[in-house]
């Protein structure tokens, strides 16, 4: 049987157990995409380049595999510039295939210099021009994707695609059986010891779980209660401890009122598996005068600008928790009251003044009776700009059910991450909202749900603007007509 060079790519990728790929073809990357079709990979054939990789890192994200998207070379691949910098910056583990220009012509239309197009975004990118090496490169592609948990792109030129594969007929063996398997991270006794010491004469503790503490929940929520310490999470984490009373939600630019309150009133936050970005504290203004321990496999003295903690212990979530409770005996409920876990439980999110419009609803009356009526099971994805304060607080749905990725600031991710997510849980139903702003950008994926039989539902919260722009250009004191649509 004769092999062309892209059917042995395609093998590789399918060694490595790629079951799903987002894609949009072109000249450079049909012939592999049409080859891992026909191989059995479910193929998603997208309509923009920056929704293949979009719906990529949301598949990732909620698979917890490798995402895999392709696009052409050239302009194929400029497209997806937006999306990679929130990919890289959301730690999101994805392999993208975008061929390259060929290099056997003098010339050729759609040829640039992608490497640093690409690197400027903080994404890997590897030019594969040794037809021999090509198969061991794909395998290192998908090993350094999963071992710095970024995005890698893999450019080959289309004229060596094309070519007969002369080469052995084994594949290199796969990334799974070549990651190293370690076991979890102890704490440093000393740090422990530490830490322990300050929750002791901590009079108000909360507890605030990142991505990094999603596997550690559950001891999470035990020592909480221990310690008379309330529980919060960041944003990408919402919903992890949606069945605990004493859960304050989001900590971040998305808190309630109740939460910033009682974040004030904290004098340690306890901060696990988090990235204490900007956003995560509100620019230092919401538990800016509690000490700060943070408990992180990688704890860092700087995040975003701002130094953050106080005190660091390096240590699997749950291993540091653990060695945490050994130490520290039982409080009486001081601050965990039957009256504050009602006021939780009761409180508006927001109790900002109402100014009734005719023919118009107020985002919060919208979100509560979405929240009494949807299925419990069905996926949420909250895409970005104003509206996805309101959908944040949905208090009954859990983590597991929850999808966010806002890690560059940039609207018209919604519909791909939708896809993404409809991808990753085909069995399921997937409910999106988004603004009216940042649908209309990608539109045109819903030709992609309907041809693919991806089971979305879509909330559009329509203001008829832009409602971030809206309300920076009045607080300036400026002309809104620039960010209203009608």
């Amino acid at each position: 049987m004769t092999l062309h060079v892209y059917d042995i790519l395609a093998h590789v990728f399918l060694n490595e157990k790629v079951e799903t790929c987002f894609a949009l073809l072109g000249d450079a990357n049909m012939n592999w995409a049409t080859r891992m079709a026909d191989q059995g990979c479910r193929m998603i054939y997208v309509r923009h380049e920056h929704c293949a990789v979009a719906a990529a890192m949301a598949y990732a994200r909620k698979s917890g595999k490798v995402g895999v998207a392709t696009t052409t070379c050239g302009p194929g691949l400029t497209q997806i510039v937006t999306a990679l910098p929130a990919a890289v910056r959301a730690k999101l583990p994805m392999v993208i295939f975008a061929g390259e220009a060929p290099i056997g012509r003098a010339w050729y239309n759609q040829a640039i210099d992608q490497g640093p197009i690409i690197t400027a975004t903080g994404a890997a990118y590897h030019a594969l021009h040794s037809v021999a090496r090509m198969p061991t490169q794909v395998r290192d592609a998908f090993i350094q994707a999963q071992t710095e948990q970024r995005p890698v792109v893999i450019g080959v030129p289309f004229d060596l695609q094309d070519a007969l594969w002369r080469g052995p007929s084994d594949l290199p063996i796969p990334s799974a059986q070549m990651l190293p398997q370690v076991g979890a991270l102890p704490p440093h006794p000393n740090d422990i010891e530490a830490a322990a010491l300050r929750l002791k004469n901590a009079r108000r503790i909360v507890m605030m779980a990142g991505l990094g503490a999603v596997g550690a929940a559950k001891a999470i929520a035990q020592l909480a209660a221990k310690l008379d310490a309330l529980l919060a999470t960041s944003l990408p984490a919402r919903g992890l401890f949606s069945q605990d009373h004493f859960n304050i939600g989001i900590a971040g630019g998305f808190s309630s009122q109740t939460a910033r309150a009682l974040l004030g009133e904290a004098d340690l936050v306890l901060a696990i598996g988090c990235s204490l970005t900007h956003h995560n504290g509100d620019g230092g203004k919401l538990f800016g005068q509690a000490h700060v321990i943070q408990l992180d496999l990688a704890p860092s003295a700087l995040s975003q600008g701002r130094k953050a903690a106080q005190s660091y212990v390096r240590a699997d979530a749950n291993l540091g928790i653990a060695a945490l409770s050994d130490m520290l005996h039982a409080r009486a409920p001081n601050w965990r009251t039957e009256a504050l876990a009602k006021t939780i439980a009761t409180a508006q999110f927001d109790d900002t003044p109402r100014f009734p419009e005719p023919k118009v609803h107020d985002p919060r009356d919208v979100v509560a009776a979405l929240e009494k009526n949807l299925p419990a099971d069905w996926d949420l994805v909250n895409s970005s700009g104003h509206c996805s304060y309101y959908f944040a607080h949905m208090p009954s749905r859990p983590y597991e059910k929850f999808l966010t990725i806002r890690e560059f600031g940039a609207i018209g991710n919604g519909l791909a991450f939708a896809m993404g997510v409809a991808a990753a849980r085909p069995l399921g139903t997937v409910v999106l909202f988004d603004g009216d702003g940042s649908a209309l950008m990608h539109i045109q994926e819903l030709e992609t749900m309907t041809r693919h039989g991806l089971k979305i539902v879509i909330c559009v919260l329509n203001d008829g603007a832009y409602g971030s722009e809206i309300h920076k250009l009045r607080a300036d004191g400026l002309n809104d007509a620039g960010a209203v649509f009608g």
